[in-house]
């Protein structure tokens, strides 16, 4: 059967949030208050939603106030808030035990939750599997897995992309300039090219000339240990590649000995219609690494190595918390229901909000100017960062839950649970609040 068109007008027997006006409330505004005095001033809130409980789709602020959530905590809560199947296997492990660290004793739902990433995950079998508390700790992990594999120093990454916030994740991350403004000197060795696009540019042979005048003026092929890529960039800008660039990135990197590392991060665990976004192009990594999505909003992040690349002695790297028997529990229960349907659904209700986002387009076609992504990751671009800012600000106002990516695009990442309803009353909300932003915007 075909996917129904989507519409810009929802059922009138869809649930729609319901918002008081004069956002913030008044319990919300003192938790900001606090918030303000007690808390790094380095956190990012693009407006003020204090949450008291979250089910499914839908959040409930201190004061009432019911939203409509398409961040899922960025791309975390995949199976929606507080689902009853992953709550419940929290609660059976929290009974049992809560922690015995996974780098110096066994347990069980470690090593079953390793087993299956292992099976289903886009590597070379034998695959092993490091698990660690954030996607950030993958990546700094997979850097060192990079370097003592192939004893080499070089790495390559990509404008736009972002890998995390930590030293040599940061060191790859190369989506906004404040993320590593005042932390210099970073990580050396590692070198940058553009990432291409399929809907702006630069073409993918574009990219390639760019890395040939790398190979041949700054550092020669043989002396990189991998190359760390988003199969589709997420603060980037949801930036889908042309479909021939990740192909031809991996061909590459096999020429010239260089460790393929896919950053499914936040592309991973069925978001895009497939459990991995490589999944859509055929290739194949040597190093996957995951978190976000993984546990449902528990802390987890896995780094999973392909071809026996993880033969690392003991004692070369280690996590007190990573592989926490409770997330572990949480992120096998995930599983379950992922590929029990959610991937399908993902799937389904992604190309209905993609269209829905293209009608979204054709109605504001001052305002929207681009429509991209795959599943549920995806985005439309506006004019300019401020108009960006201001449909998300009347989205807030009207009770929808959306996030900025890039410069000036909003994304939409509900949780894989989410149906056609809820979709539309979200198009609906889009629909409302880009017609509320002035021309002049």
């Amino acid at each position: 059967m075909g996917i129904a068109a989507a519409t810009l007008t929802a059922p009138k027997t869809a649930r729609r949030p319901k918002v008081q006006a004069g956002l913030p409330g008044p319990r919300a505004a003192a938790l900001v208050k606090r918030d303000q005095a007690a808390l790094s001033t380095s956190f990012t809130r693009p407006y003020p939603l204090a949450v008291q409980k979250g089910e499914g789709l839908w959040i409930t602020d201190v004061d009432g106030n019911e939203f409509l959530d398409f961040t899922a905590g960025i791309a975390v809560t995949s199976t929606g808030h507080s689902h009853p199947k992953v709550v419940a296997a929290i609660e059976e492990q929290a009974r049992r035990f809560l922690h015995m660290s996974g780098t110096d004793f066994y347990y069980e739902p470690e090593i079953r939750l390793a087993e299956r990433l292992g099976a289903i995950a886009p590597v070379k079998a034998p695959a092993r599997v490091f698990f660690a508390n954030s996607g950030a700790e993958t990546i700094e992990g997979a850097l060192k897995l990079a370097r003592w594999s192939t004893r080499r120093t070089h790495f390559l990454a990509f404008t736009g992309a972002f890998h995390g916030r930590t030293m040599g994740a940061l060191s790859l991350t190369g989506s906004k300039a404040v993320q590593r403004d005042g932390f210099a000197p970073l990580v050396p060795g590692v070198y940058h090219v553009p990432y291409p696009s399929a809907s702006t540019g630069p073409s993918s042979d574009e990219v390639f000339e760019r890395i040939d005048q790398l190979f041949h003026t700054l550092a020669k092929p043989d002396s990189f240990a991998a190359v760390f890529v988003e199969p589709i960039q997420g603060e980037g800008g949801y930036i889908v590649p042309p479909d021939d660039f990740l192909p031809r990135l991996r061909a590459l990197a096999s020429e010239n000995g260089i460790l393929f590392v896919a950053d499914e991060i936040q592309s991973g665990m069925g978001r895009t219609g497939k459990l991995f976004a490589l999944e859509h192009w055929g290739v194949q990594a040597d190093i996957v690494v995951l978190a976000k999505g993984l546990a449902s909003g528990m802390p987890l992040g896995a780094i999973i190595g392909g071809g026996g690349i993880m033969s690392w002695p003991p004692g070369s790297h280690g996590s007190t918390f990573g592989g926490n028997p409770v997330s572990c529990a949480a992120a096998l229960a995930t599983l379950d229901l992922i590929e029990g349907g959610l991937v399908r659904n993902a799937a389904t209700q992604g190309a209905h909000a993609l269209d829905g986002l293209r009608q979204l387009a054709a109605r504001h076609g001052s305002l929207v100017t681009d429509v991209r992504g795959k599943g549920l990751m995806a985005a439309f671009e506006l004019r300019s960062p401020a108009a960006a800012n201001r449909v998300m600000q009347e989205a807030f106002t009207r009770g929808l839950l959306v996030l900025p990516t890039g410069a000036e695009a909003i994304r939409l990442c509900p949780a894989l649970t989410v149906s056609s309803d809820e979709i539309a009353v979200a198009l609906e909300i889009l629909d409302a609040s880009c017609a509320a932003v002035p021309a002049a915007d």
